[in-house]
């Protein structure tokens, strides 16, 4: 093969992987299979049924949402199990709503995908909020709600986000190695969002 068809079919092989890229992309720009994400990450497994009694759906419209999900490989079945209907489980519990490399298409993707995450997870927030009075003290006075601006550098802020990341993580290696959780343990629920506001129009031009 020429150095030129060489390219030629790298190029359309990158084509390819973008493409099924966007389209994974695109199956997580439902409401449901993030909850049934949520619902497997918490469980460890599930099968269709388990996720229609603790989701309030239907096990029909289970069985086709975590085929959808098992399909862009979000999902797998676990493997030597008995019975007739086989349990789900995570392929990992980090989903990836990147765009880099993914042209316009994937960007949309993307879009609707964390749009519809933003959806689930505010939903399970205020859900949470509404029945905070309900939980014992030592639990409902740890519960926070904040929002907070500020002025920073590019750099002052990249470090932030990196030391809240850290933070945000340091006790998920317990979702899986239940052994590790200390008694008494239960799930919380840390989400953090860091984002840089956009210039308003004209403030360069007046700081010059």
């Amino acid at each position: 093969m020429s150095s030129g068809g060489h390219e030629r079919a790298v190029d359309e092989e990158r084509g390819t992987e973008s493409k099924q890229r966007a389209l994974a992309l695109r199956a997580l720009a439902h409401p449901l299979r993030w909850k049934l994400i949520d619902l497997l990450g918490t469980e460890g497994s599930a099968t269709a049924t388990r996720c229609a009694e603790a989701l309030n759906e239907s096990v029909p419209s289970c069985a086709y949402h975590l085929g959808i999900l098992a399909k862009y490989g979000y999902i797998e079945l676990v493997p030597d199990q008995a019975g007739r209907e086989k349990p789900w489980r995570l392929t990992s519990r980090r989903q990836d709503l990147s765009v880099e490399g993914l042209g316009l298409e994937g960007e949309l993707a993307a879009e609707a995908a964390t749009e519809s995450f933003l959806d689930h997870e505010f939903a399970r927030t205020r859900e949470r909020l509404r029945t905070r009075s309900l939980e014992p003290a030592e639990w409902r006075d740890s519960c926070r709600l904040l929002g907070s601006s500020m002025w920073m550098t590019a750099e002052e802020f990249a470090e932030l986000s990196e030391e809240l990341t850290e933070l945000a993580v340091r006790y998920t290696g317990r979702d899986e190695e239940p052994v590790t959780r200390p008694a008494g343990a239960r799930l919380v629920r840390i989400f953090f969002s860091a984002s840089v506001a956009p210039e308003m129009a004209g403030r360069r031009s007046q700081e010059r």
